[in-house]
């Protein structure tokens, strides 16, 4: 994995490049711990996903998008007090039992927001680590792993000290321009997380003294597709992320397979400007740039960019993107991506990528791309933007 020096001391954002191979897969048992997929499960909220491939391609998976087998991905608009959540059915069906992802309207930097999201953290204990090998195979993966529901408060000074609440400082200390920002974190799933404990009731009647204003949530049910629950009697909105698919886009299309000296070499410059110039070609894919059209005739004077690669290696092609836009969970888009793998031909090369909302003023949202390269045994380039 290599990362690119952050080229100005006013940058946050980094971008790191992994390159690596695709080892075969159980559609039954998706990877989890190793890249790309890792990467994918470790986005937060994914707001816009994209697939981007060659026409022949997309004919192979078109029944798998549009399908049953990668059905849209759907999601709610509902308006809820943070206490409204902390309490009765919808407490206790959505959140100690089910499995939902939960995130409030505004920016970290400068809004009270929050979010709930489930995860898994290591449990493992004396007696485990001591059972024999066979008895460890056996046992089941919640053996392992802890479940965890966490709540997160980003607050600002006032309303974290009117709250009352236990919570460490967030972002970068003495950035011009931001007042000190708090976060407050809850293991919503823990045994002590109930009505009558000391530390919960303290959450609670914070959420109805101080974080008692309506706020608009986003609402994504893990568990089940039904609407049926808690959630109808505040009166949601629905929303279904159809796939947005757009044809015929006739571009120049670069050689995408990075030259063997470099991968082999210990020149990393070499594997910077492939690797950058391949991700700013995706992107401009991604926003339908006029500039990688085949009949693009711009005045050289208002666009200076060219095609990567040698100009005899380059070749005309028909691309099609496909794009899902909403608030969709992570384990879909890992899903998604196993799909297109096994529906696209190996020798063929596609990109698919994952945007997260983003978490400030600044447009400083996560994204993480894939290209599966062509004519290679399962070889990948993923890039992250963090």
């Amino acid at each position: 994995m290599f990362s690119f020096s952050t080229p100005s001391v006013y940058q946050s954002s980094k971008c790191f490049v992994t390159y690596g191979t695709l080892a075969h897969i159980d559609p039954r048992q998706l990877p989890s711990k190793v890249k790309p997929w890792s990467t994918f499960l470790a986005r937060d909220f994914v707001h816009k996903v994209d697939l981007v491939l060659p026409a022949e391609s997309l004919q192979l998976v078109r029944e798998r998008i549009t399908g049953d087998s990668i059905p849209a991905p759907m999601h709610h608009r509902v308006i809820m007090t943070l206490g409204q959540v902390l309490e009765g059915e919808f407490f206790t069906q959505y959140i100690k039992i089910g499995n939902i992802m939960m995130l409030s309207e505004g920016r970290i930097d400068s809004d009270n927001v929050f979010s709930l999201k489930e995860g898994a953290e290591p449990s493992f204990s004396s007696k485990s680590l001591s059972l024999p090998l066979a008895s460890v195979v056996a046992m089941d993966k919640s053996d392992f792993y802890r479940f965890i529901g966490t709540l997160t408060m980003y607050l600002d000074k006032e309303t974290y000290e009117r709250a009352g609440l236990v919570g460490k400082p967030h972002g970068v200390k003495g950035k011009r321009g931001l007042k000190p920002r708090w976060i407050v974190q809850f293991d919503l799933r823990s045994p002590s997380m109930l009505h009558g404990k000391k530390g919960f009731d303290r959450l609670t009647y914070a959420c109805k003294t101080v974080l008692s204003k309506p706020t608009t949530w986003l609402f994504c049910n893990l568990s089940k597709e039904s609407d049926s629950g808690p959630l109808q009697q505040h009166f949601p909105t629905r929303y279904t992320s159809s796939p947005n698919l757009v044809e015929g886009l006739a571009v120049n299309v670069p050689p995408l397979t990075p030259p063997q000296v470099f991968l082999e070499g210990d020149d990393q410059s070499d594997l910077d400007e492939y690797a950058t110039d391949i991700y700013e070609w995706l992107s401009l894919i991604r926003l339908e740039s006029p500039r990688l059209s085949t009949s693009d005739t711009i005045d050289p004077y208002l666009s200076s960019y060219t095609i990567p690669g040698n100009p005899d290696d380059t070749h005309s092609g028909e691309l099609c993107k496909v794009s899902w836009q909403g608030f969709i969970s992570p384990d879909w888009v890992r899903r998604t991506f196993a799909d297109v793998i096994q529906g696209v031909p190996l020798k063929s090369w596609f990109s698919l990528s994952a945007t997260s909302f983003t978490r400030g003023m600044a447009d400083d949202g996560t994204d993480c791309t894939v290209l599966r390269l062509p004519d290679t045994p399962g070889e990948y380039f993923l890039w992250e933007i963090k």
